[in-house]
């Protein structure tokens, strides 16, 4: 068998710090190319904001050729105007990736941190401690939002590699008419 790869880009979206990461799986282990952050808070127009996203992560896909992206989907926040912003944000990189027929995959931040750490309510810091973990690598982005870019890439990865993938039911009736072996 020939060496397989595909390249997943996660995105941490915002409009003042936007983090990314690419990671490349090469025979299903992960390696990772490429972390960083856009920072676009230095512009006061959000418009102005959204085009330097929109500039970015346009450059970061036509650079590293991304077979897949990944993206933390909105949570649900107090602030409704900064929750439209996020999702801007979120709908620009999303447009860029489907434009270039990139597949978008969504997750909630509360299903990232499960899948790497093991709770779904850990800070940031302790994201990032348990990615260093993983990959053995002192080399981690300092920057939390690139952290958290890897994580939603990682969680992407996971779920590829899960037993489950791919299966959904629509009750236990439908579990039960779909598994006929498992059910006694």
């Amino acid at each position: 068998m020939g060496v397989t790869s595909k390249r997943i880009l996660g995105i941490d979206p915002g409009t003042v710090v936007m983090g990314y990461a690419l990671i490349e799986l090469e025979n299903n282990q992960p390696k990772i190319l490429q972390t960083g952050v856009v920072k676009a808070g230095k512009f006061k127009d959000h418009y102005l904001k959204l085009k330097q996203i929109f500039i970015r992560t346009q450059h970061l896909m036509n650079e590293y050729l991304p077979d897949e992206l990944a993206i933390e989907s909105p949570f649900y926040g107090k602030d409704i105007q900064a929750m439209l912003k996020l999702g801007r944000a979120q709908g620009i990189v999303m447009g860029i990736a489907l434009e270039k027929d990139i597949p978008v995959f969504e997750y909630a931040p509360l299903r990232v941190k499960q899948a790497i750490t093991g709770m779904g309510r850990a800070s940031k810091e302790q994201v990032a401690f348990f990615l260093q973990n993983m990959f053995k690598d002192d080399q981690l982005p300092k920057e939390l939002d690139a952290t958290d870019a890897l994580a939603v890439a990682v969680c992407h990865y996971l779920q590829q590699k899960s037993p489950l993938k791919g299966k959904s039911y629509k009750g236990w009736e439908d579990f039960i008419k779909k598994n006929p072996g498992r059910v006694k």
